[in-house]
């Protein structure tokens, strides 16, 4: 039985398993911070939203990785029924005729879990959103300070409008919502590369929204330089780009292109095709025109991602040298993260060439990017420029007084 693209019949029952879950996350920050006040639990749900969503991101390329994107091949169920459960008849008969294909028991749990997790943080996002916009609107309606002064005033039982961004509540609720359409689009699609490449990217913006909205903004600034955040940026930017590109070659499977370091299938400069293998607008390993897609494409596309990672790592390399050499105590700390993370994307990164492109190499290294573009969001976010510091003038001579001896106060 072939499934149609969009069957919105088992809808309801998505989201409620997704409001039911989030229902438990909630009760549990409840419970676990009911002694903290609004405070804490606002605290708590941020930073809890974000490490949803970095396990989100995760277990999308889990997904990706063991071919399970098309596990159910429509959208947002299974065959028309909210769990691979009501589908084990069409299931059977997809795997019977290809045993190793799309379609499998196993392929449609990865893929139906993938949307259950989905599902919830959207809920939980979406509850983020009400709340802010709900304490922001208490925030200004409490009641004004006395016109006396108190030995120690109460503090309120709720974040203020400092902690609260509804804002980037707001921002988060369109982006799960954009990050919604781009997974149904991956389905209907059938893989197409530039659709999966941009899903992945959109899950690390929103891992760079969410690293904002958990930032407590109500913390004083790091001072850091003018210079040194330009070159935070820059690498920030660079991450990026990085991470582009290493989509592209899983989505495109492009990882066995090169099987050896550093040189790929014996050359310094393999052969290689740019213009197929960077052809965006094509269907998963075919040319524009629909052509196979040519193997020198495959490492080009590869061959481009590993002469980007000696760039990135470089600068991420001496930011990190720079951050420790020029910054304080909580900049060195940065720098340290930002080492860690370097030499973590280059030994997973090579563990992906010479192993054969293991599972847990290719979800360490997206992980990795992942964490990357984290951490930098939360440098930029911690800190402020200052300007820097000028030595002053020396104090005008006296009359009189003897060349290179300052006036002295009278």
């Amino acid at each position: 039985m072939q499934a149609s693209f969009y069957d919105l019949s088992p809808a309801g029952q998505l989201l409620l398993i997704g409001g039911l879950a989030a229902t438990l996350v909630l009760t549990w920050i409840l419970r676990r911070e009911r002694g903290g006040g609004w405070p804490a639990r606002w605290r708590l749900l941020t930073r809890l939203l974000l490490v949803l969503t970095f396990d989100l991101v995760l277990f999308g390329a889990f997904t990706r990785l063991t071919d399970s994107g098309l596990g159910c091949p429509d959208w947002p169920g299974c065959y028309g029924n909210a769990s691979p459960l009501g589908a084990r008849h069409e299931i059977n008969a997809a795997q019977a005729v290809l045993p190793d294909g799309p379609v499998t028991h196993g392929k449609a749990w990865i893929e139906m879990v993938h949307r259950y997790l989905a599902t919830s943080l959207g809920a939980l996002i979406t509850v983020a959103m009400l709340a802010s916009w709900w304490l922001r609107r208490r925030d200004h309606t409490a009641p004004p300070a006395p016109p006396w002064p108190t030995a120690a005033p109460p503090a309120p039982p709720w974040p203020t409008t400092a902690a609260v961004s509804p804002g980037l509540a707001t921002a988060a609720f369109v982006w799960v919502c954009v990050q919604g359409a781009f997974g149904a689009l991956t389905v209907t699609l059938k893989l197409y590369p530039a659709i999966v490449t941009l899903h992945l990217l959109g899950g690390y913006a929103g891992l760079a929204l969410l690293t904002l909205q958990a930032h407590d903004r109500r913390l004083a600034a790091v001072p850091c330089s003018a210079g040194l955040r330009r070159a935070a940026w820059a690498v920030l930017a660079l991450i990026v780009v990085q991470s582009a590109l290493g989509g592209w070659v899983s989505t495109n499977y492009a990882v066995l292109a090169c099987s050896e370091f550093p040189r790929c299938q014996g050359s310094w400069w393999p052969p290689m095709d740019f213009g197929h293998g960077f052809t965006l607008l094509r269907d998963l390993g075919q040319t524009g025109d629909g052509q196979g897609l040519p193997f020198a494409a495959l490492t080009a596309i590869h061959y481009t991602h590993r002469l980007a990672a000696y760039v990135v790592l470089a600068s991420m390399a001496a930011l990190a040298w720079a951050l420790h050499r020029h910054g304080g105590v909580h900049l060195r700390r940065y720098a340290q993260g930002l080492a860690a993370l370097a030499a973590w994307q280059f030994a997973s990164g090579l563990s992906n060439v010479v192993l054969g492109w293991p599972l847990l190499a290719a979800l360490a290294h997206t992980g990795g990017a992942g964490a990357a573009i984290v951490l930098m969001t939360h440098l930029l976010a911690r800190t402020r420029a200052v300007p820097a510091v000028v030595a002053p003038l020396a104090p005008p001579l006296r009359p009189g007084a003897p060349a290179g001896r300052a006036a002295q106060p009278r």
